[in-house]
Order: structure tokens, then C-alpha cells, then sequence
């Protein structure tokens, strides 16, 4: 599967979750997003969904912000500890969307998370409860953002 995976702020291309799923026999673009300009993140964000033409965007904390806030058409979305409230517009996400975040995220709130799938009108199992801190960075948290792109791409083999 192709998956654009779109890194949190001040983090880089090559970290820690976009290297599990390339170990995990994934294609993954992941392209340096600025950390000064939201909007040029996005513009560099919605070129590569461009070119790539993704099957998942993957989103970690100021990467889901950007996530949200491209053209991203039908291709499902798998947000980590999404930091929508801080940056961009988008205050409501498609259906199918997938939301990873900790309870003990010291970061981005889960609040945060629980109010992005009311006001996008997601059922309750949208949004995953997993992982330790805001890193998500735990074997299980890893395991579990693998899993939801395998589901988002193939909804009815929820076997992976």
C-alpha cells in the first residue's frame, strides 16, 4: 500500500513511524514539511498526495492539522494526536477516518480528539484509545496505526 505520512512539528522525514511501516512492506512518501509556514506545509503536502496518489494519509500531531487540510479527495485519512485546533481551518474530517491518540498524551489533549469525531459526525470506534504519550511511539501504538491503514484501505478485512 502507498501511504503518505505526514510528520508532526519539528519532527523529520524518516522518524521513527514511517520507518515501522516501510519495515512492514509499505510504500511511504515523506516529504520535509515546514515547521515556520502552515501553509506551505500544506502546499508541500498536497503536491506530494499529487504526485503520489496515495491509498492512506497518515497525519502525526501538526501532520494530521495538515492532513485535514488538503485535497485529499476519497483517500482515506489515519490521524495521529491530530493538533487540529492549532493549526489550519478544517475543524471537521470525511468519513473513515481513523483517529490514534493516548489518554496520557501530555501534548495535544484526547478532548480534542473526542470533539473532532462529534463535529465530524464519526462513530465512537473512530477514534482508537493507544499509547503512552503523544509519540505514539510504543510497539503497540505502532502496531495499531499499521493495522488502521490496512483497515482504511481494505474496510472489510478487518484481519489485516
Amino acid at each position: 500500500m502507498k501511504i503518505l505520512f505526514l510528520h508532526g512539528w519539528f519532527s523529520v522525514p524518516g522518524g521513527l513511524k514511517p520507518s515501522y511501516l516501510i519495515e512492514h512492506g509499505q510504500t511511504v512518501t515523506n516529504p520535509p514539511l515546514d515547521d515556520d509556514d502552515f501553509e506551505r506545509a500544506v502546499r508541500t503536502a498536497q503536491a506530494a498526495f499529487d504526485r503520489d496518489t496515495p491509498d492512506v494519509v497518515v497525519g502525526s500531531s501538526r501532520g494530521g492539522a495538515v492532513a485535514m487540510n488538503i485535497e485529499a479527495g476519497t483517500t482515506p485519512l489515519v490521524l495521529l494526536c491530530p493538533a487540529w485546533k492549532r493549526w489550519g481551518s478544517a475543524g471537521m474530517v470525511k468519513p473513515g477516518t481513523v483517529i490514534l491518540h493516548s489518554e496520557a498524551d501530555e501534548v495535544i489533549p484526547i478532548a480534542d480528539s473526542r470533539e473532532l469525531v462529534q463535529a465530524s459526525g464519526l462513530p465512537d470506534s473512530a477514534l482508537i484509545v493507544v499509547g503512552t504519550e503523544h509519540r505514539l511511539a510504543d510497539p503497540e501504538s505502532l502496531a495499531a496505526m499499521l493495522q488502521a491503514c490496512r483497515n482504511a484501505t481494505h474496510p472489510t478485512d478487518a484481519s489485516g
